[in-house]
C-alpha cells in the first residue's frame, strides 16, 4: 500500500471499528442489546443526497445494509458535482475499477475491469443486459450500481469480478424543467435538458436531450468530441396498481478518436525489463485525413406492472436494442524499431459493427411467511436474442505491407504513413485508398434463464440471503469465406469458419447477515459466476476459435466477509470487506487476436468504502480498494508468467469527493484519485505509471431556479495513462479543463 494513504485507510479501519458510531434512537434499539451501544445528540439532521439505502434491482430482496455483499451506488448528487459526463468519469468515484484498451480485435468502447475481471458482457440498463461496444455517456442516467464479486446468479454470464447496473431517469410524479448549458476549455460545449411533464392526475413524459461538442484537454485540437442525444419516456399508473412505462434512448457520436502513446521499446521487453509509455508528452499521431469514428446507439423499451396488493407484484419488460461502431483509427505501432529512430510507422486499425438485442424479462416479487420465519422473494425467467456483424475496412498501402517493410523511409514519411515521435503532424496528407474489407463476421447468442432470489428474516438479528440461477447458453459465430484484397494473398479465396458452443450452468449466491445493532451488520457471503466460451461475442471483443469452442465455462467463485454501519444519525454509510476470487480454466489474451487457457488465477484483497454526510453542511464519497491479483497457473505454454499480476488491474486504488457547504448560496468540492501501477499483459512486460489526480467544484446559487458550476479536472495537469494495451500503446488520461455550467430549473 502507498504509504500515503495509510492514515486515511487506518481512520476508515477505526470508524468502522468504534462500535459508539453505530447510532440508535432508544426506541429503535433491540430490548436484548443489554450492553446498549451510547446515544449521540445529532443537532443538525438532514437526509443525505449521497447515501442510497436501497438499489433499483427488484432481484435485491434486502436494502443495502442487510445485502452481504459489496455494492456502491454512485448518485446523481455525485455525477453532477463531479461533472462527469461519460461512464468512465463516473466510475472513477469508485476505486478498484478500470478500463482496458482495444485496438484490432477488441472495439473501442467501455470495457471496465471489476476486481480484475471483465465486466462487458456484466453492464446492464435498468436490469437488462446492455450488448455491444460503445461509450455511455450520463445525460439520461439517474445513478450507478456497482456490485462486486463473482454475480452470475444475478445477471447471467459472466460477472466474474462483478456488475454494472445504470438506471435511467424515467417520470416521476412531480412537474419539473430544467436546462443546464456549459462553456468550458479546449472548445467545451454541452447542454442538457430535463423535463418532467404531468399529464393529468395519473400520468407523465420525460424527456431528457444532449447536445455535446468538445476537444479532448491536453490533446491537439484535432481531437474532439461531438454527440447528441434524446430520452422520452411515458409512463401511465403513476399511483395506480397497473403501470406501463415506455422509453427511448437514442445517442450518436462523431469523434476523431486517439490511441495516444506507443511504448518506448519495441524489443527485450520482459517481466524485468518492463516497458512504459515513452516520454514525449502529449503528442498526437493519429491523421484528420483518415482517421474517423462514428457510433450510434437505440434503445426501446416497454414495461408493465401490475400490484396485486399483498406485497405481490409482476413486472415484464420487453426491449429492442442496436448499437453500432465505424471507424479508423490510427496504431502509433512500436514495432521493428521505428520508435529507437525516433519515428511512428501508422498503422490503421477500423471496425464497421452491429449489435441488435432483443429481451424479455419477467419477475415476480413478494412477501410471505413460514411459520416464525419470514421471506422477500424475487424470481423471473429472462430471453435473450443477440445477434452482431463485424467487419471493417482495408487501408491501402499499409494493408500490403508487413514486417520490416514498415520500417519508415523518406516516402512513407512524405506520404503519411510515418510521422516524427516527437513532433508529429496530424494534418499530414493521405494519398492512399479505403476499401471495406470482404471478411466479416456473425455472432448470434441466445440465452434462456430462470432464477430465484430470497432473504429469510431467520430473527430479528440474523438474516439468510438466498440466490439460484439456471442458463441454458448458446452460440454461433459464423465467418463466410471471402476473397483476399491485400497483401501477398490478394485475389486468393480464404476459407469461412464456423464454429459454436452450447452450455448451460447453475450460479448461486449465499450469504449470512448478523446484525449487530439495528444500523450495523456482519457478513460472510459466496457466490459463483460462469463465464462461458465467447460470452463477449456480443460486442466482437471475445469470438469462438477452434481452440475454445469445445471447452465449458469458466467458474469463478468469490467468498467474502465484510461489515456495514450506518452511523451519524444514518447519514453515513461505512462499509469494509475482504474477499477472495478464485477462478479456474481461464482464458486471457495473449495479444490483440489471440486467447488462451491459462488455467487458475486468483484475487486476495480488501475494501473500505463511505458515502453520505458527515455534518449537515458536509458530504463525503469514496474508498480504497487493495488487489492481489496473480495468474497462479498458466499451463505448460504460459508457465513463463505465473505469478504475474492481472493486466490493467492496479494493486491500490483510492478515491475520494468531498463537499461542504460554506455559505447558504456557496458549495466548495474536491476530489483525489490515486491508481497505482497497472500492467498492460500477462507477461508482464509492458506497463504505465501510477498517478494521482485532483479536481476541483464550487456551486452558487444565484437564485432559487439559477446556480452556477465550476469544475476544474485535473488541477496539477498531471500527465497519465488510464489504460494500457498488451502492445503498441497506452491511452492518456485528459489534462487540465475548467467548465463553467449554469443550471436553470423551472
Amino acid at each position: 500500500m502507498d504509504r500515503r494513504f495509510t492514515p486515511v485507510v487506518a481512520t476508515l479501519f477505526a470508524a468502522i471499528s468504534t462500535p459508539g458510531m453505530a447510532q440508535t434512537s432508544s426506541a429503535a434499539k433491540d430490548s436484548s442489546t443489554d450492553a446498549s451501544l451510547p446515544d449521540v445528540v445529532v443537532t443538525d439532521s438532514v437526509v443525505s443526497t449521497v447515501k442510497v439505502d436501497q438499489t433499483s434491482s427488484v432481484k435485491a430482496t434486502a436494502p443495502l445494509l442487510d445485502t452481504p455483499k459489496s455494492v456502491t451506488v454512485i448518485p446523481s448528487e455525485i455525477i453532477n458535482q463531479t461533472g462527469s459526463t461519460s461512464l468512465v468519469e463516473a466510475l472513477r468515484t469508485t476505486p478498484g475499477i478500470t478500463f482496458t484498451a482495444g485496438e484490432g480485435g477488441t472495439p473501442m468502447g467501455d470495457r471496465p475491469l471489476i476486481r480484475g475481471f471483465d465486466a462487458q458482457s456484466a453492464t446492464y440498463v435498468d436490469g437488462v443486459r446492455d450488448t455491444g461496444a460503445q461509450t455511455r455517456d450520463m445525460f439520461n442516467i439517474e445513478s450507478v450500481e456497482v456490485t462486486r464479486g463473482s454475480d452470475s446468479s444475478a445477471g447471467g454470464r459472466g460477472g466474474a469480478g462483478g456488475s454494472i447496473n445504470l438506471v435511467t431517469k424515467l417520470p416521476k410524479k412531480d412537474a419539473f424543467n430544467e436546462i443546464n448549458v456549459g462553456l468550458g476549455t479546449d472548445s467545451y460545449k454541452r447542454t442538457t435538458l430535463d423535463s418532467n411533464i404531468l399529464l393529468g392526475d395519473n400520468a407523465a413524459f420525460r424527456l431528457n436531450a444532449l447536445y455535446y461538442d468538445s476537444g479532448v484537454p491536453g490533446r491537439p485540437s484535432a481531437v474532439d468530441v461531438n454527440r447528441w442525444g434524446i430520452a422520452p419516456s411515458l409512463k401511465f399508473g403513476l399511483d395506480g396498481p397497473t403501470s406501463v412505462t415506455l422509453s427511448f434512448y437514442h445517442l450518436q457520436s462523431d469523434d476523431m478518436p486517439d490511441y495516444s502513446t506507443p511504448y518506448s521499446k519495441s524489443a527485450n521487453r520482459s517481466k524485468a525489463n518492463p516497458d512504459s509509455p515513452v516520454d514525449v508528452g502529449r503528442q498526437f499521431y493519429g491523421r484528420t485525413a483518415l482517421d474517423f469514428r462514428k457510433t450510434q446507439s437505440d434503445i426501446g423499451t416497454v414495461q408493465v406492472q401490475h400490484d396485486f396488493g399483498q406485497q405481490l407484484s409482476l413486472r415484464n419488460t420487453t426491449r429492442y436494442g442496436r448499437s453500432s461502431q465505424d471507424y479508423i483509427v490510427t496504431n502509433p505501432d512500436d514495432n521493428v524499431g521505428n520508435i529507437n529512430n525516433g519515428l511512428v510507422y501508422r498503422s490503421p486499425k477500423s471496425r464497421v459493427s452491429d449489435t441488435t438485442t432483443i429481451t424479455n424479462q419477467t419477475d415476480l416479487t413478494g412477501q410471505f411467511n413460514t411459520g416464525p420465519i419470514k421471506h422477500k422473494f424475487a424470481t423471473g425467467i429472462e430471453l435473450t436474442h443477440e445477434e452482431t456483424n463485424v467487419g471493417g475496412y482495408t487501408v491501402f498501402p499499409n494493408a500490403n505491407l508487413s514486417g520490416n517493410q514498415r520500417l519508415c523511409s523518406a516516402a512513407m514519411l512524405a506520404s503519411g504513413m510515418c510521422t516524427s515521435l516527437y513532433n508529429p503532424n496530424p494534418n499530414d496528407p493521405f494519398t492512399g485508398s479505403v476499401v471495406r474489407s470482404p471478411n466479416s463476421t456473425n455472432t448470434v447468442i441466445t440465452t434462456k434463464s430462470i432464477y430465484g432470489f430470497d432473504t429469510l428474516e431467520l430473527t430479528k438479528r440474523l438474516y439468510l440471503n438466498l440466490g439460484l440461477r439456471w442458463d441454458s447458453y448458446s452460440t454461433r459465430v459464423v465467418t463466410p469465406s471471402y476473397v483476399s484484397i491485400a497483401g501477398a494473398t490478394a485475389g486468393t479465396t480464404v476459407a469461412g469458419t464456423n464454429f459454436s458452443n452450447n452450455d448451460h450452468f447453475w450460479n448461486y449466491t449465499t450469504g449470512l447477515v448478523y446484525k449487530l445493532t439495528p444500523d450495523a451488520s456482519v457478513y460472510v457471503s459466496y457466490g459463483t459466476a460462469s463465464t462461458p466460451a465467447g460470452a463477449s461475442a456480443g460486442d466482437g471483443g471475445d469470438n469462438l476459435s477452434a481452440a475454445n469452442q469445445a471447452l465449458p465455462a469458466e467458474r469463478s467463485r468469490t467468498t467474502e466477509i465484510g461489515t456495514k454501519w450506518d452511523v451519524l444519525n444514518k447519514q453515513l454509510s461505512l462499509t469494509a470487506a475482504v474477499f477472495r476470487i478464485e477462478k479456474n480454466n481461464a482464458r486471457v489474451a495473449i495479444d490483440a487476436t489471440t486467447q488462451a487457457v491459462v488455467g487458475k488465477q486468483r484475487v486476495n484483497g480488501f475494501e473500505l468504502g463511505a458515502s453520505g454526510n458527515l455534518t449537515r453542511k458536509w458530504t463525503v464519497f469514496g474508498g480504497y480498494t487493495h488487489l492481489d491479483a496473480k495468474l497462479l497457473d498458466n499451463g505448460p505454454l504460459g508457465s513463463a508468467n505465473n505469478g504475474n499480476a492481472f493486466p490493467n488491474t492496479p494493486k491500490d486504488a483510492f478515491s475520494l469527493w468531498s463537499s461542504y457547504e460554506i455559505l447558504p448560496k456557496l458549495t466548495i468540492g474536491g476530489g483525489a484519485f490515486y491508481v497505482s501501477r497497472v500492467f498492460g499483459n500477462t507477461d508482464n512486460s509492458v506497463y504505465v505509471p501510477s498517478y494521482t489526480r485532483f479536481d476541483a467544484m464550487a456551486t452558487y446559487a444565484l437564485d432559487k431556479n439559477v446556480t452556477l458550476q465550476l469544475n476544474v479536472q485535473n488541477l496539477t495537469n498531471k500527465l497519465y495513462y488510464d489504460q494500457a494495451f498488451t502492445t503498441h500503446y497506452a491511452h492518456m488520461g485528459p489534462g487540465r479543463s475548467a467548465v463553467l455550467s449554469a443550471n436553470i430549473h423551472f
